[in-house]
């Protein structure tokens, strides 16, 4: 893939629009569990959003592992080990949270109960971190 001068930069293209499109329907979604947008109903923002995250997926994680496949020397890097820790905590929060606050959000009304604004407030700070480490490992 490195000997090409156009396939790496185009995987990469690939995954920074997959990890926008999925980074971006995830802010939505728990920007109006945080109270942003009420005039959108929950369960009708989550019925339009979660099949845009599972497509982004499908760009992500390909085009991560090519990417990865030219640089396994990343397995040395802290950065790269600690967006890998947050990617997996994001996601253990997204299953927590479809396990838990999810399975009664036809009674929750305008407002989401605590227990899903903390999975909210968490999934942003968790991919925040994310995109964070993603930018350092240019420099680090």
């Amino acid at each position: 893939m490195r000997d090409d001068p156009w396939l790496y930069p185009m995987v990469e293209i690939a995954h920074i629009v997959g990890f926008s499109v999925l980074v971006g329907a995830v802010a939505m979604f728990d920007l109006r569990l945080l109270g942003l947008g009420r005039a959108l109903p929950v369960q009708a923002l989550a019925r339009h959003l979660l099949p845009w995250s599972w497509i982004a997926l499908l760009l992500i994680v390909p085009s991560g592992l090519l990417m990865f496949s030219t640089q396994p020397e990343l397995l040395d890097n802290r950065v790269f080990l600690f967006k890998l820790a947050l990617i997996a905590t994001a996601g253990l929060n997204a299953l927590v949270f479809h396990a838990g606050p999810w399975r009664r959000a036809a009674h929750w009304g305008d407002a989401p109960p605590v227990a899903a604004r903390l999975h909210a407030g968490a999934s942003l700070l968790l991919w925040i971190g994310v995109i964070a480490c993603g930018r350092l490992l240019a420099y680090v």
